[in-house]
C-alpha cells in the first residue's frame, strides 16, 4: 500500500527557513545579552559618576582576628526584664545615682530620662527630666553631682569627669551630623577627636585628632589616663592625662569581637564595653575594599537599607584590656 503521508513532512528544511531560524536565535540572545549588561554598565557609570570618595583603611591595623572572650553566654540576658517599655526612644548611656538610687539615660526625642526602680519592672517610674533640644549622648556626674551631657548637635558622643574637675569628651566626627554618621563610616577617613574641657578657664583644647569615629570614654580609676574607644577600628585605646607618660597614647584593647560604643568602668576591675554590632566578613570586606564601601553609599542614597546595627552586645575586659567576658 502506498504511503499516505504527506512527503512535504518528511522533505528538508530549505536554507531560507535555516537562516531564519539561526536569525531570530541569534536575536534572543542578543536580547538577553543586552538585558544582563545594561543594569551593570548603569552602575557602572552610577558608580563612576558618583563624587563621594572613599578612603583606605589602615589593613595592618585591622588583619588581625578579633579577640574573644575565654567566658562566652549568649544567653546571658536571659531573664531579664526590660524596664519601662515604650518610654524610651534610643535610650542611650546610662548613669547611675547611689545615693538615690536614680538611674539617668539620654532618648533619642531629646529628653533626658530619669527612672526610678522598683520591686518589678512593670512598677518602674520614668520621668522626662530634662529636654535638650538636641541628642543627649554620654552622660557623667560632675563635682557637685550635677550630670555633665554630651548632645550630638554635631556628633558629640561620650563624656567623663576627672576627680579635679576637668572634662574630657569625644567628637565622633568634625565632618559629619549626627543623622550622617553612616557617611562617616563608608568614607573611611579619621575625622575624630578627642578633647578636654576645663570648666575654671572655660578652655577646650584637642589632645588627639584623626580618630577613626571617637565614641566612648571612661577615665581611669587611678586618674592617670583615659580610655576612649574608635568605632571604626574595633579598639579602645588609652591617653594619658598625668604622670611621666602624659600625652602618650597605648592600645588597650584591639581587634574586638565586635564595633565598640561606649564604655564604663564598674568599680571592681572591669570596663564594661558595648558593641554596637558584630564584626562580620561583611563588614571585613567593606572595611578592606573602598570600592565595596562607594557602593554601599550609593546603594543608600538611592534605597537606603544598609544594616549598621545588628548583633549588638557587650564585652567585659580586665584592667590591662583582655577580654574576659562576652555577650
Amino acid at each position: 500500500m502506498p504511503d499516505s503521508k504527506d512527503s512535504s513532512a518528511s522533505s528538508p528544511k530549505s536554507p531560507t527557513d535555516a537562516n531564519l531560524v539561526n536569525s531570530k536565535r541569534r536575536s534572543w540572545l542578543a536580547v538577553l545579552f543586552l538585558s544582563a549588561m545594561l543594569p551593570v554598565v548603569a552602575a557602572m557609570v552610577v558608580y563612576h559618576l558618583d563624587s563621594f570618595d572613599t578612603a583606605p583603611m589602615p589593613l595592618h591595623e585591622l588583619s588581625q582576628p578579633p579577640q574573644c572572650a575565654l567566658l562566652r553566654n549568649d544567653r546571658m540576658l536571659q531573664g531579664a526584664e526590660l524596664v519601662g517599655v515604650g518610654k524610651f526612644q534610643g535610650p542611650e548611656d546610662i548613669l547611675y545615682d547611689p545615693r538615690s538610687e536614680i538611674i539617668y539615660t539620654g532618648s533619642g526625642d531629646g529628653w533626658i530620662k530619669r527612672v526610678w526602680l522598683n520591686e518589678s519592672a512593670s512598677d518602674t517610674v520614668v520621668e522626662n527630666w530634662v529636654m535638650t533640644g538636641g541628642r543627649p549622648l554620654g552622660l557623667a556626674f560632675g563635682l557637685e553631682n550635677e550630670v555633665i551631657v554630651a548632645d550630638a548637635y554635631k556628633l558629640t558622643d561620650d563624656v567623663d569627669v576627672a576627680k579635679d574637675g576637668m572634662i574630657y569628651f569625644t567628637d565622633a566626627s568634625h565632618k559629619y551630623s549626627l543623622h550622617e554618621f553612616i557617611w562617616d563610616t563608608l568614607e573611611g577617613r579619621p575625622y575624630g577627636r578627642l578633647l578636654s574641657f576645663d570648666p575654671v578657664s572655660k578652655r577646650t583644647r584637642v589632645l588627639l585628632s584623626d580618630l577613626y569615629f571617637a565614641n566612648g570614654i571612661a577615665v581611669s580609676p587611678d586618674q592617670h589616663y583615659l580610655v576612649f574607644c574608635e568605632t571604626n577600628m574595633r579598639r579602645c585605646r588609652k591617653y594619658y592625662i598625668q604622670g611621666i607618660k602624659e600625652g602618650q597614647v597605648e592600645n588597650f584593647i584591639d581587634n574586638s569581637p565586635g564595633f565598640p560604643d561606649n564604655i564604663r568602668y564598674d568599680g571592681e576591675g572591669h570596663y564594661w564595653i558595648a558593641l554596637v554590632r558584630e564584626y562580620t566578613m561583611f563588614w571585613d570586606i567593606a572595611f578592606r575594599y573602598p570600592s565595596v564601601r562607594k557602593a554601599l553609599a550609593i546603594i543608600e542614597r538611592l534605597i537606603g537599607g544598609v544594616n549598621m546595627v545588628k548583633n549588638s552586645g557587650v564585652l567585659a575586659v580586665d584592667m590591662d584590656g583582655k577580654p574576659v567576658a562576652q555577650n
